[in-house]
């Protein structure tokens, strides 16, 4: 039997049985299902497990926390059990390993890094000396879709906390996250006047044709050197090609590096107004995830891990990201670092993987972190 607490083999075949069970957000039974193998993890540990109830229409999220340090600011660790793949995608995309890749729906994104977070804090409570702050680890059924009900419980957790430690997959060969975009949704809404197309044209007013002005206002506002970008994703409107559209619809997301940048273009989107006469326009929505900034405190923490990195023999670099997570939530007022999860490709795709040759170090890494963060 190895002597080794983080044996690559032992810790993929954790992997595999989260992984196995499919869990879609939109699926709370199925995210549950996964919750109670998750939470039956921890009956022999030194922890607690609170199960919060899920709501409108998601999954229920686990909150467990060490036996050990809760009563002063200590570590959170945030992963999701929720992902993007629908039921039955595992038939495209079965668990298997191929050389140094292991393959699943979810597995890169982030079934693999919550998994390690797991692994090390179980070595935590397996060693003789306990790590100086107690550890708290959530796991959320909703983040695929924005966080919406658990939102308040991450924001409540990271502000007791002392650090934040997000285990979504690293990027770019193994670089962790230490800024991500904030996110902004918006819904646009344009009112006009139906008319028949060929007949009395001149009856009406054109939904379409203003939100074709609509979003050249949006698309003008896209600034890659200052990061922002604006994209509009959906759209829909009319009903008939010989009828005036009386309605049009479309979907918006942006993305801004600072809360200046939110400050100053979310009042410019939500303040768009209709060019034509007669016709009106209503734009809808906010940001729901602020930047995250790299603080004095959270450049510190990378310091502090890179250190660790390089005693347990590899480089960490880090990255900035153009995509969410509930990093955003905890980084403006706890210093937090993203990106520890596994090392891999092809997030959301017909593809995803992790390589292998990652999980020792990172799980390691997330151990060092839990044993010297004070």
């Amino acid at each position: 039997m190895s002597s080794n607490p983080f044996e690559t083999a032992v810790i993929l075949d954790g992997i595999r049985r989260w992984v196995e069970i499919e869990s879609p957000t939109e699926r709370p039974d199925q995210v549950n299902k996964l919750a109670d193998l998750v939470a039956s993890g921890y009956r022999d540990l030194s922890a607690t497990v609170e199960r919060v109830a899920g709501r409108d229409g998601r999954g229920d999220h686990l909150v467990t926390r060490s036996s050990w340090g809760q009563g002063v600011p200590g570590i959170l660790v945030l992963s999701h059990l929720d992902t993007v793949h629908p039921m039955g995608f595992i038939e495209r995309l079965p668990f298997k390993v191929e050389g140094n890749r292991a393959f699943g729906p979810g597995i890169y994104d982030m079934k693999g890094g919550a998994y390690l977070a797991y692994h090390a804090f179980r070595q935590a409570c397996a060693d003789d000396v306990r790590p100086p702050l107690g550890i708290t680890q959530l796991y959320v059924s909703d983040e695929e879709t924005g966080s919406p009900t658990s939102r308040p419980l991450i924001e409540a957790e990271g502000r007791k906390a002392k650090y934040v430690l997000v285990t979504e997959p690293a990027r770019d060969g193994g670089k962790i996250v230490t800024g991500r975009k904030g996110v902004a949704r918006f819904d646009v809404f344009v009112k006009g006047t139906p008319a028949h197309a060929g007949a009395r044209p001149e009856d009406g007013c054109s939904a379409i044709r203003e939100l074709g002005n609509v979003i050249q206002t949006l698309e003008a506002m896209n600034d890659l050197k200052r990061r922002v970008t604006v994209n509009v994703g959906v759209v829909r409107g009319g009903t008939k090609p010989n009828v005036v559209a009386e309605d049009a619809y479309a979907e918006v997301d942006m993305r801004v590096p600072t809360m200046a940048d939110a400050d100053e273009l979310v009042p410019k989107i939500l303040g768009i107004t209709s060019r034509t006469k007669g016709v009106s326009v209503k734009v809808a929505g906010e940001l729901n995830r602020p930047p995250y900034e790299k603080s004095n405190a959270g450049a510190a923490l990378y310091e502090h891990a890179k250190g660790l990195a390089a005693e347990l023999g590899f480089k960490l670099l880090d990255v900035f990201s153009g995509g969410g997570s509930d990093g955003n939530f905890t980084a403006p007022h706890t210093a937090t670092l993203d990106g520890l999860g596994v090392d891999g490709k092809g997030a959301h795709t017909h593809y995803e993987q992790l390589y292998i040759s990652s999980i020792e170090p990172r799980a390691r890494l997330l151990y060092r972190l839990y044993q010297t963060l004070q």
